[in-house]
């Protein structure tokens, strides 16, 4: 089986940060492994039992605690179920899926109906916002309703960007790593300074073992979403240089039926500062 790690140790050392970070949020987990068409999922299960069930998917190319501390908020009400998504860090089967299908719509409706939900509310950030779109175009009645927050899926990254901010600072990083030029890879995801230590401690991991994902979600059509009648709540960030918020406004009126609200969180860059979330729980 080809694996996303470069070896194996690599993959030991990302489940310890995986373990160590999860600790952190001082969130009470349970962990369930359940069978999917493309391999074992990895899920964390979090929040009362009797609650009503909120998916969870997390960011690629990071690890699933790194999302989840996002809606701790909510867990006081929700049942939350965070899979691991497939072929990026994490506890799942390192196997990738391919971003420019449905496959990862597919894997979605195999976590659904191992874990027995029929219907629940989707929460998504980043790049699982481009799998909860791929999943409402694939089976667009198994979600009852959505939140995309800094989407994948609704527009591509400006090529400036994936050129002089994104791919010219990586190149330079894997030439000859240092401190200086990961934090430049990671500057446009950021405003404040300094990046949290954090952040720069799963991404060097990431980095030094994992063979990281080069593409985003396909964008989705207002053709793939004609059954999709859910509501949707979209959140696009004002300084989010991956997907900017004007646009993502403006294609999330143009394809969804059901759209809630088209909202841009302001003053924040693609990855959510601390000091927003409490708001965005709310408006959630």
């Amino acid at each position: 089986m080809k694996t996303i790690y470069h070896h194996p140790q690599g993959e030991a050392i990302i489940h310890a940060l995986y373990d160590k970070h999860l600790a952190r949020t001082g969130i009470t987990t349970q962990s369930r492994m359940i069978p999917t068409r493309f391999g074992q999922t990895h899920v964390l299960l979090a929040g009362p039992e009797s609650g009503p069930p909120l998916v969870l998917l997390h960011g690629g190319n990071t690890i699933n605690p790194t999302t989840l501390w996002w809606i701790k908020p909510l867990m006081t009400k929700y049942r939350v179920y965070a899979p691991d998504t497939l072929g990026h860090p994490g506890k799942s089967a390192p196997v990738r899926l391919s971003p420019r299908d449905n496959s990862y719509g597919q894997w979605l409706v195999d976590v659904l109906d191992a874990l027995q939900l029929s219907q629940p509310a989707v929460m998504a950030g980043s790049y699982g916002a481009g799998i909860l779109l791929r999943t409402a175009a694939f089976a667009p009645r198994r979600i009852s309703k959505a939140v995309a927050m800094i989407p994948s899926g609704l527009v591509s990254i400006p090529w400036r960007t994936m050129f002089f901010d994104l791919l010219v600072p990586l190149i330079a990083y894997r030439l000859a790593p240092s401190r200086a030029r990961l934090l430049k890879v990671l500057r446009p995801m950021f405003l404040e300074n300094p990046i949290p230590e954090d952040v720069l401690e799963i991404t060097l991991a990431v980095f030094q073992h994992v063979h990281v994902e080069p593409e985003m979600p396909h964008n989705v059509t207002k053709a793939e979403l004609q059954n999709f009648t859910a509501p949707i709540l979209v959140l696009a960030a004002e300084y989010d240089r991956l997907f900017p918020a004007k646009r993502v406004v403006e294609r999330a009126g143009q394809v969804f039926q059901n759209l809630v609200a088209a909202e841009i969180i302001s003053g924040s860059p693609h990855f959510i500062p601390e000091r927003l979330l409490p708001a965005i729980n709310a408006r959630m």
